[in-house]
């Protein structure tokens, strides 16, 4: 046995500095690729942070740019129904403030048909019929500006006396029950996206059911100003109201 056990110590003993070795040669190569991995996961993360914060910048600047598109078309329509409000004295007194009435729709279908989605050319890069085709805001921003710019054509010839007949002074009322119908299913992708989303939808979502119940009266009112009736008096007083209170419900719009 001693024998045996000799030749066996001799054996393990060189052996072991040869492990030894393996083992150090070893472990630089699993640092290298422990800092490599590291690395790569830095990247990564540098990488997402980029992309949240332009995600961000964009929300925000989408943000503002609808609250502004909102503040101003409610300019324009308080200015519309103040001057309805006190259209008998103007026009008495300077005839010419009877195109005020109508240049505030016009102004208005230009302004939405133009500025409300400015990805589109000429400001941005996508193309008016694909977008049309493929988003429901972009849809819904341009019928809005249509219905704005008939309305601003007809209020403008009855002001001229183009246009006598009597169905012309329906127009109104019913293109704005109309517009309130549709704001009932307007869609908004500004709010949909982003920390907090759901409180954004449902207060986006409670601030166009007031513009759509306002809107919905304002019409009904309009046209039954147009009867000779029992309160056609009343609702011929009603109807410019009911319009700047709208407008002033669209200035304090906010996401």
């Amino acid at each position: 046995m001693k024998r045996l056990s000799i030749p066996l110590l001799l054996v393990i003993f060189c052996c072991t500095p040869r492990l030894s070795s393996q083992s150090e040669a070893q472990t630089p190569t699993a640092n290298v690729d422990h800092s490599m991995h590291e690395g790569h996961q830095m990247h990564i993360s540098e990488a997402d942070a980029a992309e949240d914060a332009a995600a961000t910048a964009k929300r925000l600047a989408d943000k503002k740019e609808s609250e502004f598109n909102h503040h101003l078309a409610g300019f324009f329509v308080v200015l519309g129904g103040l001057f309805m409000l006190a259209q008998g004295s103007l026009t008495n007194r300077w005839p010419s403030t009877r195109y005020v009435w109508p240049s505030t729709f016009l102004l208005s279908g230009i302004f939405v048909l133009a500025w409300s989605d400015t990805e589109l050319w000429p400001f941005g890069h996508r193309q008016w019929l694909e977008a049309l085709q493929n988003n429901q805001e972009v849809l819904q921003h341009k019928t809005f500006a249509v219905l704005l710019l008939a309305l601003g054509c007809i209020e403008w010839l009855l002001a001229t006396g183009r246009l006598k007949a009597v169905w012309a002074r329906m127009v109104f009322p019913v293109l704005a029950v109309a517009g309130s119908v549709l704001l009932l299913f307007h869609h908004h992708e500004g709010g949909m996206h982003g920390p907090a989303h759901m409180e954004v939808m449902a207060r986006i979502q409670s601030e166009h059911l007031q513009y759509a119940m306002v809107g919905m009266g304002l019409g009904v009112s309009k046209g039954l100003a147009e009867f000779r009736m029992r309160g056609q008096t009343l609702f011929a007083a009603l109807w410019p109201v009911l319009m700047v209170s709208l407008g002033l419900l669209l200035m304090f719009y906010t996401e």
